[in-house]
């Protein structure tokens, strides 16, 4: 082999030709890496488990979970995976529990269970099924709800209190020619009840 003058060949290590690996240094270097990721899939899955028991998650909502903590696709579905077949995750359940919440604790209406769902990352599918199965009651849910809140606004006149009315109505889901239903007769028996028009401007 000849060598370009004042160029020295690269050092070679006496129990090896120059050039070659050690045999086995991928497999050890590996080893440590297989080990890591193992070690944070399990960390991963524990604090998955704590975040299911304490409010519930969906099923998207989980595998978001555990690829901010670091999990490739493929680590994550595992995980999520092993949670669906215990029953841990499961999004017509979840769906079924936020819709009682919204619609018997909070007076939501139909278009603000579906915004809740939505946000919750629930399947197309799920929330399609659990809407498709609410009972067409927004109009009487809409007037309950006015009704709880006519009182406070018979001070304004008409047009005000009914434009606050309908404005809390929106904000629970409640709109369009329902919300100005039950707006008017909410604000109409209050002003009964409390004797003549009560109609008091500003």
């Amino acid at each position: 082999m000849t060598f370009l003058p004042g160029v020295m060949p690269p050092a070679a290590s006496p129990s090896m030709p120059a050039g070659s690996r050690p045999t086995g240094s991928t497999q050890a270097e590996s080893e440590p890496d297989a080990l890591d990721r193992e070690s944070l899939a399990t960390s991963a899955s524990a604090r998955l488990a704590r975040s299911v028991g304490r409010r519930g998650l969906s099923v998207a909502e989980a595998r978001a979970k555990l690829r901010a903590d670091g999990l490739t696709d493929e680590e994550a579905a595992d995980i999520v995976d092993g949670f669906v077949q215990r029953g841990w995750l499961d999004d017509a359940a979840l769906a079924e529990q936020l819709v009682y919440a919204a619609t018997t604790r909070k007076d939501m209406g139909t278009r603000a269970v579906r915004q809740l769902l939505v946000k919750r990352l629930v399947s197309r599918e799920v929330i399609d099924a659990v809407i498709a199965e609410l009972p067409d009651d927004d109009a009487e849910r809409a007037l309950e709800f006015a009704r709880a809140k006519a009182r406070a606004l018979t001070r304004y006149d008409d047009d005000t209190a009914t434009r606050r009315l309908m404005g809390m109505l929106a904000r629970r889901g409640f709109g369009g020619a329902a919300a100005g239903q039950a707006a008017r007769t909410a604000l109409a028996e209050e002003r009964r009840q409390a004797g003549g028009s009560g109609v008091r401007f500003r």
